[in-house]
């Protein structure tokens, strides 16, 4: 199979209601249950050559903490790992969205 760019991720608020509270009910209180990546960072592995889409890979860092490692994705399946790549998300909590179906 080949990527196109085009796939289905669609997902009902109901499904990724139910699905975020599963992973928040694993979790302590306080840890990281969202990461934002600012537009540029993202618009900007989209805009290379070749590029897709993006693969999100699950990190832990020096500190032990959660992160998520972005890398563009070419039609081939493959990684555009010699490109540019994205991390140093903003985590939640510090950087929450207002209480909503996802996170509370």
């Amino acid at each position: 199979m080949s990527f196109t760019g085009h796939e289905d991720h669609s997902i009902t608020l109901a499904e990724a209601s139910e699905w975020t509270a599963n992973y928040r009910a694993t979790i302590s209180s306080g840890g990281t249950i969202a990461h934002f990546f600012g537009k540029d960072a993202i618009q900007a592995i989209l805009d290379q050559s070749g590029c897709v889409g993006i693969r999100i890979y699950y990190a832990i860092d020096d500190l032990g903490n959660k992160q998520l490692v972005l890398v563009g994705a070419n039609a081939d399946e493959n990684d555009l790992y010699e490109g540019l790549l994205a991390d140093r998300a903003l985590a939640c909590p510090i950087n929450c969205s207002s209480p909503n179906p996802l996170n509370s």
